[in-house]
């Protein structure tokens, strides 16, 4: 079984490590029974999703997540998607909805991640009733619950670690990965297997796909 997951961060930062969002995408993975997947999360500038957006979905605005599933190459099997997320967008989601930052980045990455697996919801209407937004929200209460549990034992190792040095206290400081995912390729480059999805929280009201 190999569940591989490709995150980069195109000129924005993010309140997650790339190692947590990776973290969240297979909890996906594990939950919906996939064995075999190849995923690739960006997270992007307002420009580069307004580019993709016009591109693939016919839009001319910023939109909250785009993905694109893809078929397996000849002879292989399993998932294989492309997940691209702007931060800017799901900042102004957050605000309106009182969520942390952290939180909707995170169902973001589960919304899009769902998208590469076949889930749709409506795209006019009520979608938060629709079972995929349902699916989405206990996966997102999953995430949130296993990063303050990996958050509260990570405490506890440092604190461990900082008691066994020389009196400082202090435990030694991690560097993030920042490895460019190997996986990676832009979905302009691709030609997908199905019609790319959006969650579709646009910036311009008049184009927008609501939330809610």
């Amino acid at each position: 079984m190999s569940l591989a997951v490709a995150v980069a961060t195109d000129g924005v930062r993010i309140p997650l490590t790339r190692e947590r969002v990776a973290d969240v995408a297979r909890l996906v993975l594990r939950a919906e029974k996939v064995r075999d997947a190849m995923v690739s999360i960006a997270f992007v500038t307002p420009r580069a999703i307004s580019a993709l957006n016009f591109e693939h979905l016919g839009h001319a605005a910023p939109t909250d997540v785009i993905s694109f599933a893809f078929a397996p190459a000849a002879g292989a099997e399993g998932t294989v998607g492309d997940v691209y997320i702007c931060p800017e967008v799901a900042a102004e989601n957050a605000r309106e909805s009182g969520a942390s930052l952290r939180e909707e980045l995170t169902r973001l990455v589960v919304h899009g991640t769902l998208h590469v697996l076949g889930y749709e919801h409506p795209e006019e209407g009520d979608r938060t009733a629709s079972d995929m937004w349902r699916r989405q929200e206990r996966l997102v209460a999953r995430a949130v619950a296993a990063a303050r549990a990996g958050a509260g034992a990570g405490a506890s190792r440092s604190a461990r670690s900082g008691a066994r040095r020389s009196g400082t206290g202090k435990a030694a400081s991690g560097k993030q990965r920042t490895t460019r995912p190997a996986a990676r390729k832009t979905a302009a480059g691709k030609t997908a297997s199905r019609k790319p999805t959006s969650r579709g929280r646009t910036v311009e009201r008049a184009k927008a796909r609501r939330r809610r």
